[in-house]
């Protein structure tokens, strides 16, 4: 028994496992390093970028034609900010009325009758085909086409009450009525488009518990569909204050025309187009922190969304989403 014992191979032991590490202190453990190649190019571009725009203020600035000391002084004017004022007003008042008509016709293209799609067509495919330009002149030059307007019954009806067109349509009037109707045809496809982004569904459902279209309107699809009309909408609200400059051509008194009556009377052209834009710079900036800010409220999850991201991405930043 000694001997077969002495012969049999004893038997090795293997080692017992080390425990597993906790997952979540593994994760913690762990780094997301992000690293990327140079790219000597787009150094050399930065630095040519840098070299010019230095170059251009510094021309700019120590050009002794601009007349700076006329640019302060005329950029708090009276007639300055009274032109400036005007700009607000037609700005304001012509994005709302252009909103008004936007939805009214962006419901209309969206309707089930061919009549109210065929007029709704065609009003965007007019005003959106021809330019604004010529539509301000149009209407400032209404007296041209109907000496005198009022109300009454149609058809050569008698009138009821009767004015003269150019005691009605003054340069304000005429620039609202340019600015507002062709507004109304961009409004009109950022609404539809934003109305056509809402899931189908949504009506369907506001249907079911017995809305009325109206209502399913208002409070289902509008609210809805306000994240993707409100980015085109900031745009568009921005470019309705430099495109009010359009209406120096009407004399509507805003901030262009006074700038032009200013210089055309002191000779100081560069200098009071500086002072205008710098208004416009002020103006086109307030509008588009504001937009920022609607943006926010009406898609609260995107900014909170696009912090976690970064986060997670930054070089050196531990923590649970990094580990993914």
């Amino acid at each position: 028994m000694s001997h077969l014992s002495k012969n049999v191979p004893a038997q090795k032991v293997a080692p017992t496992p080390a425990p597993l590490a906790d997952a979540e202190s593994t994760a913690d453990d762990l780094v997301l390093k992000v690293t990327s190649r140079p790219r000597p190019g787009r150094w050399l571009a930065v630095l040519a970028a840098l070299f010019f725009a230095t170059w251009l203020a510094y021309t700019i600035i120590v050009n002794p034609n601009l007349h700076w000391d006329v640019v302060v002084d005329y950029q708090f004017d009276d007639r300055i900010l009274k032109g400036l004022w005007v700009t607000v007003q037609l700005t304001l008042i012509s994005m709302a009325v252009g909103i008004a008509i936007g939805v009214l016709i962006a419901v209309m293209q969206l309707s089930e009758s061919p009549v109210l799609r065929l007029i709704a067509s065609a009003y965007t495919w007019f005003f959106r085909g021809t330019p604004l330009l010529v539509q301000l002149i149009f209407w400032f030059n209404l007296a041209l086409l109907f000496p005198v307007i009022g109300i009454g019954i149609p058809f050569d009806g008698p009138k009821l009450v009767e004015w003269q067109t150019n005691a009605v349509i003054t340069g304000f009037v005429a620039a609202l009525l340019g600015l507002s109707i062709n507004e109304g045809a961009y409004m009109a496809e950022i609404v539809r488009a934003g109305i056509q982004s809402v899931d189908p569904g949504q009506r369907e459902a506001g249907q079911s518990i017995g809305m009325s279209n109206h209502r399913i309107l208002t409070r289902v699809v509008l609210p809805q569909a306000m994240r993707v009309i409100i980015p085109p909408f900031g745009n568009q609200f921005i470019s309705m204050l430099k495109t009010t400059s359009l209406v120096s051509v009407i004399a509507g008194s805003d901030l262009m025309t006074v700038s032009q009556h200013l210089y055309l009377a002191n000779f100081e052209v560069i200098a009071l187009l500086m002072v205008a834009s710098i208004w416009y710079l002020v103006l086109t900036t307030l509008a588009s922190v504001a937009q920022h800010f609607i943006e926010r409220h009406y898609n609260p999850g995107a900014a909170p969304m696009r912090r976690r991201v970064l986060t997670n991405l930054v070089p050196g930043r531990t923590g649970k989403g990094a580990t993914a």
